[in-house]
């Protein structure tokens, strides 16, 4: 499959299409059960280590007849100065060779002999610093690369999952915008800038994110990837990144010099602290599910077959939808996966990690990687799409499945239930959700207001996306509206609201956020939802110019208000834990559903969150969303109320007036009062 198709697959199918569903046979396919045997190697010198005796290479490449080591000055074009026949280790199946010095500031390439056939040349697939374009892996002294204050740098300590913030952004759209007023355009450096307005004097950057009041970014691909032609910058290449290259390496284009191997390791250590400094954890999108190429990626050139999972007859099997699938529960595979976040989290001080086509990987691989994690830092985020693209030789009940979440620790999938059900479905655009007014919704918007966990009064047999209580705990959910993937929040109701006004539109947004941002999980937003930010209508922009995917921040002033209630509703989850509670039996003890004749009321729901759920202060709290295009007439309980979201506005004080007896909802909006 071609680059373009592969790419466009990627982003056509990451969005929750493929499910249990499918039905797989066997755990490992005919072809498959050769590698079982393999001899496997997990110590911590593959593939380069410099210490005062020199610098010293390991290979891991079983079935190879012999293996070379060049050595380069350059990290494109030119000779290798010196080539090196490396010694085999059949007892874990690696090839080593030293050399009696270091050799900082050098560049090298491995090259295997398989079946009688060389191999072309690879950096291996353990290079954490290359060159520009990735080709050569680079031998740097990470000391040199450490700003300062490096070794007390830490970020914010997470007691629960569910205190968590998640905002979803990427380098470009961040801050390419001439209205960002940020000097390093598309770079980490960007969020490394403080101080930066738009051409309206409004805080944009860092600034912008701490204004906001998340506790997380999300970044969309920072490590190596392979779209972006580095020696060719000034073509301003576009790509969201999910086309693995080098996993443990960052991504050039995002630094000011991609020909400086150094650099960009640097820079992105920067970005980390400046984060981490202003109080906001890092997260990592990380794509171990595929690689960018089937027989040319690097996997494939130090051992062929191994990585990948294949059909009976060898044919690549395609659950990312990409061409290939990694195979992760393989033994070499699995201690891969695990020792890459171990080092983005030791050496770059990451906080978490959204996978990308999670359910590729088996679940016991998912459950050693956040418990690995755990060890380096107990705060570490761990969540992913519990879905496929594509069907594949892992059995069902050993994908990491959303349905299988409950066999996972300290792992999260996103709920496709309420983003569905609140906006409509994300595959059609003209779809209406309950926050649009389309009837019928309602028990799957309940699915997500309890964070898919068992409760005694949501039918799960009415649910549009899932029929069972999947999660055993609020902390295994990720609840959205919008992502990087399918149309904009914005762009899904101008789809699905033709005839409306932007600002009927906005009302709409602010409701379906209301419900993301007050539901039990992990609420996680998309950067620019809070100034209403629009991709011109296109879905799939995974490759398209920054005219189409840069945040206009003109829009934050245009659009103030929306921003105002957005950074609100993020002070009233912080400040009230009752929308935050952190076991299942919390949520039944505590949260009760108000009964409502669907049929007659639609697109109506009202709780309660009773007895200071979870220690709040608040010793009740009244919901009630109304996503009709009608104000809806409800009865509160008897006494006397304090409203801290009404008509539009949030005030996490409680300030926006007293109610009692009967009160007016307004259309397509939330109703939250306290007392």
């Amino acid at each position: 499959m071609n680059k373009t198709m592969t790419l466009l697959s990627t982003a056509l199918l990451m969005a929750g299409v493929v499910t249990s569903c499918q039905k797989a046979t066997t755990a490992r396919s005919a072809y498959d059960k050769q590698f079982e045997n393999y001899p496997t190697y997990n110590g911590d010198d593959l593939e380069l280590t410099v210490d005062n005796k020199g610098t010293h290479f390991r290979l891991w490449s079983p079935k190879a007849e012999e293996v070379i080591l060049n050595l380069y000055d350059t990290e494109l074009n030119g000779e290798p100065y010196k080539t090196i026949s490396m010694t085999a280790d059949p007892n874990n199946g690696t090839w080593t060779a030293s050399e009696a010095e270091q050799l900082y500031g050098k560049y090298y390439t491995f090259k295997v002999k398989h079946d009688g056939k060389w191999l072309a040349e690879t950096p291996g697939v353990w290079a954490k610093a290359v060159g520009a374009n990735g080709k050569r892996a680079a031998i740097i002294d990470f000391a040199q690369t450490n700003p300062e204050g490096w070794d007390q740098d830490k970020g914010p300590e997470v007691k629960n999952f569910t205190d968590v913030i998640v905002y979803e952004m990427h380098h470009r759209d961040f801050s390419m915008s001439p209205t960002s007023g940020i000097a390093n355009k598309g770079k980490f450096l960007a969020l490394t800038e403080e101080g930066t307005t738009s051409p309206d004097g409004e805080k944009t950057g860092i600034d912008h994110l701490k204004e906001l009041g998340v506790t997380h970014v999300h970044i969309l691909p920072s490590y190596d990837y392979n779209s972006v032609d580095e020696t060719n910058l000034q073509n301003n290449t576009y790509n969201w990144g999910y086309d693995p290259q080098n996993y443990n390496a960052p991504e050039g284009s995002y630094s000011t010099n991609p020909s400086n191997p150094t650099t960009r390791v640097k820079e992105m250590k920067e970005m980390v602290k400046a984060l981490h400094d202003a109080g906001i954890g890092v997260i990592m999108d990380v794509v171990y599910n595929h690689t960018a190429e089937n027989d040319g990626s690097n996997f494939e050139l130090t051992a062929p077959g191994y990585y990948h999972r294949h059909w009976d007859d060898g044919r690549y099997s395609d659950a990312s939808g990409c061409g290939n699938e990694t195979a992760s529960d393989l033994q070499q595979m699995r201690d891969y996966i695990i020792n890459s976040v171990k080092y983005w989290a030791d050496e770059y001080h990451i906080d978490g990690f959204r996978f990308d086509l999670m359910a590729i990987h088996d679940t016991e691989t998912m459950n050693q990687v956040a418990a690995e994690l755990k060890k380096i830092n107990p705060s570490i985020f761990v969540y992913g799409e519990g879905w496929t693209a594509g069907d594949s030789p892992l059995p069902v009940e050993q994908r990491a499945l959303k349905e299988n979440v409950a066999k996972m620790t300290d792992i999260a999938v996103f709920s496709d239930d309420l983003r569905d059900a609140v906006k409509g479905h994300y595959s059609n655009a003209e779809d209406r959700g309950f926050a649009t007014g389309k009837p019928g919704n309602e028990e799957t918007v309940k699915i997500g207001i309890v964070a898919a966990t068992d409760h005694p009064q949501v039918d799960y047999s009415k649910g549009n996306n899932s029929k069972f209580p999947y999660a055993t705990s609020p902390e295994m959910i990720v609840n959205y509206v919008s992502c990087h993937d399918d149309l904009t929040l914005t762009d899904k109701l101008r789809k699905s609201m033709p005839d409306a006004t932007d600002e009927e539109r906005m009302a709409a947004a602010k409701l379906a956020q209301t419900i993301v941002l007050t539901s039990q999980g992990t609420p996680f937003i998309f950067a620019g939802e809070e100034i209403f930010r629009d991709k011109k209508g296109v879905h799939n922009s995974y490759q398209s110019p920054d005219s189409i995917n840069a945040i206009d921040w003109h829009l934050k002033s245009a659009n103030r208000d929306q921003m105002d209630y957005y950074k609100g509703l993020i002070a009233l989850r912080k400040e009230h834990p009752a929308f935050r509670m952190t076991t299942a039996d919390q949520i039944a003890k505590h949260l009760v559903f108000d009964k409502i004749d669907s049929e007659n009321t639609p697109n109506l729901i009202s709780y309660t969150l009773k007895d200071s759920a979870n220690g709040d202060s608040w010793s009740e709290i009244k919901v009630i969303f109304n996503g009709s295009g009608e104000a809806r007439t409800v009865e509160l309980p008897e006494g006397t109320w304090e409203a801290a979201v009404k008509d539009g506005k949030v005030d996490p004080n409680a300030s926006l007036g007293t109610l009692s007896g009967s009160v007016t909802v307004a259309p397509r909006s939330a109703l939250i009062v306290k007392r």
